[in-house]
């Protein structure tokens, strides 16, 4: 179909500049021009009867009534000029999908064909749809990786700007999970196949770019809902200008300067656009209509753990006590954790070999779950844990260390008391880590035109509280279970404004999927993240969220702007046609030329790194 329309377009170009140009003879000119004119009308009357079919009103019927009134009248040119402008208009929207489709395209040429497998001592070449689940990958530097999977063997530097958009490499070793499409730029590793084919991260995004494709956002709704309305008045107002004037020219004239198909092409045009540029920024959109969504969202609900903080803890602070030194402390806290898989104890002992503290780990030691741990280390007693652990071992508490923890834990931090030879060393104080930048893109959402901040946590106030004045919320809710914040959302889903929830996309799966605009913070890798939201960012970047709402505002300034461009030009050929000054030939000609002028302001959003100083991977 798509050669045929370039044929045709070429034909009816040809047929036009001939018929001009008076070359042919009359007779053999009327023919051609009539020929091209029926054989171009037929796919358009088509299109409108398979409309109607699904009970739908499009502009082709529109189009469709003023081709047949030129054949019926014998204005052969106004009939090639108006298939002139529906043949570019088809052409323009397979090239609009070929462009969007552009995204998919620059995935799919990632994908690796074949991968060395290895069976024992034995290392084999198979293609990757003969990879089996539990298969080990050998990848070598300069490979990609063709399946989700696990670092079994090495450690290399892990490009993932395939799917994240990120341009900065990763460093990944055993036991760090890979992602399908990613490039090892250095190292050699052995990757446990964990997801393939159709379940790895990569063939999951392609499915959904695809899908959003067919989906329409709220203002391609109201271009449909405009076609309907639209046509209805053309064709009352048509009837009321011939019963006033009895003048069919008249009536063909308007018939050709108003059909809409422009309007048809240019907005999807300009969505399907956002949504290829957002693919290749790491950021995958379920649907235009979320895009849109995301635009006018006026409340925002976020998830603290995960989504304003790191979702890891990290040490916040060192507090020693009289006759001990924060690094003697830092030594201690980093020993006496390091046999322990805790979360806080992982935290210390990560935070010590950050600050270059050497430590051994301790001769002796026993974990209580919930209290803390008790070793021996270089001949003395070590204690780690909460206050009424060490009371129980015994280790005195001063007045002014009990104001110093309770100082700490009214902040919203977690007290781990370092008790050493029968005294209290000192504590060190640990918290979920707030995103660097989350405060600014609070501040941000604001500016966008976002009137209500929501942070919701499963987490007791007083961390709920710090957070929240870190970040510049204002309303925050603690202590919920999910449950909870299901129930809170539908209080406030009925709001004026679209609501937006953004979560992680695991433990908040089903408020993403009941909010308005669900979106998933550093969804690569997870199944739940990638099918709950309907906006998923690749990669735990906060600022991906205001930068895409800025996206969705553009786009939909560029869509009201091809409507208004559209009824200026329309008002203009009007006006020409009721002064007479042009007739159903150039009326024809006139709605060819204008008609481009909402798709060329379409076809910005093509070059939209430019415009909003965006990279994309």
């Amino acid at each position: 179909m798509r050669k045929l329309d370039k044929y045709l377009l070429a034909a009816l170009f040809v047929a036009l500049a001939l018929h001009y140009s008076g070359v042919l003879i009359a007779s053999f000119d009327g023919g051609l021009m009539a020929a091209l004119s029926i054989v171009a009308t037929a796919p358009v009357i088509l299109s409108a009867l398979r409309s109607l079919q699904r009970r739908k009103i499009s502009v082709d019927l529109l189009a469709s009534i003023a081709l047949v009134a030129s054949l019926l009248t014998q204005q052969w040119a106004s009939a090639v000029f108006i298939n002139l402008m529906l043949t570019s208009a088809r052409l323009f929207g397979y090239y609009t999908e070929n462009k969007a489709r552009g995204a998919i395209k620059s995935l799919l040429k990632l994908r690796p064909e074949k991968a060395r497998i290895k069976r024992g001592a034995e290392i084999i070449q198979i293609p990757i749809d003969k990879i089996a689940v539990g298969d080990l990958l050998v990848v070598e530097s300069g490979d990609r990786i063709a399946v989700d999977g696990v670092i079994e063997e090495g450690e290399a530097s892990i490009d993932q700007s395939s799917l994240t958009g990120e341009s900065v490499p990763v460093a990944r070793s055993r036991g760090d999970e890979v992602y399908s499409s990613t490039l090892s730029v250095a190292g050699s590793i052995v990757v446990k196949a964990v997801r393939v084919g159709k379940d790895t991260t990569l063939e999951k995004i392609i499915g959904l770019i695809e899908s959003s494709q067919n989906e329409k956002a709220g203002i391609r709704t109201t271009a449909d809902k405009f076609s309907s309305w639209y046509i209805a008045l053309t064709l009352i107002g048509a009837v009321a200008v011939y019963l006033a004037f009895r003048d069919l020219n008249l009536l063909l004239s308007l018939l050709l300067v108003v059909c809409a198909d422009d309007i048809a092409v240019a907005v999807p045009m300009a969505f399907l656009a956002a949504i290829g540029f957002a693919a290749r920024r790491g950021v995958i959109i379920k649907g235009s209509a979320y895009l849109e969504g995301l635009s006018k969202a006026k409340i925002f609900i976020l998830d603290k753990t995960g989504t304003i903080t790191s979702g890891k803890l990290a040490v916040v602070g060192v507090t020693a006590m009289p006759g001990f030194t924060e690094e003697k402390i830092r030594v201690l806290a980093g020993a006496a954790e390091s046999v322990s898989a805790h979360p806080v104890a992982k935290a210390i002992v990560r935070y010590a070999k950050e600050k270059g503290i050497s430590f051994k780990e301790p001769e002796k030691f026993q974990e209580t779950p919930g209290k803390g741990l008790a070793a021996e280390y270089g001949g003395r007693a070590l204690i780690a844990g909460n206050a009424n652990y060490l009371a129980e071992k015994k280790i005195a508490m001063p007045p002014a260390a009990e104001a110093l923890i309770r100082q700490a834990e009214e902040s919203g931090y977690t007290a781990t008391l370092i008790g050493y030879d029968g005294k209290l060393a000192g504590f060190v104080s640990t918290a979920d880590e707030v995103r660097p930048r989350a405060r600014s893109v609070v501040k941000k959402l604001r500016e966008l035109g976002v009137s209500k901040i929501v942070m919701l946590t499963g987490d007791n106030e007083r961390v709920a509280k710090r957070v929240a004045d870190e970040v510049g919320v204002t309303e925050y809710h603690a202590a919920l279970l999910p449950a909870d914040k299901l129930a809170y959302l539908k209080r406030d889903i009925s709001s004026s404004g679209k609501l937006v929830m953004v979560g992680d996309g695991v433990n908040d799966a089903a408020a993403l999927a009941l909010a308005d605009v669900g979106i998933a913070m550093g969804a690569i890798g997870s199944d739940a993240a990638i099918e709950a939201a309907d906006i998923a960012l690749m990669r735990d970047d906060l600022e991906e969220i205001p930068k895409t709402m800025e996206l969705g505002l553009y786009t939909r300034r560029v869509a009201k702007q091809d409507f208004w461009i559209w009824g200026v030009t329309n008002a203009c050929g009007i006006l020409l046609v009721a002064f007479g000054v042009i007739h159903p030939e150039g009326a024809a000609a006139f709605n060819f030329i204008t008609d481009f002028f909402p798709l060329m302001n379409s076809l910005r959003l093509f070059n939209l790194h430019r415009k909003l100083n965006v990279k994309t991977a």
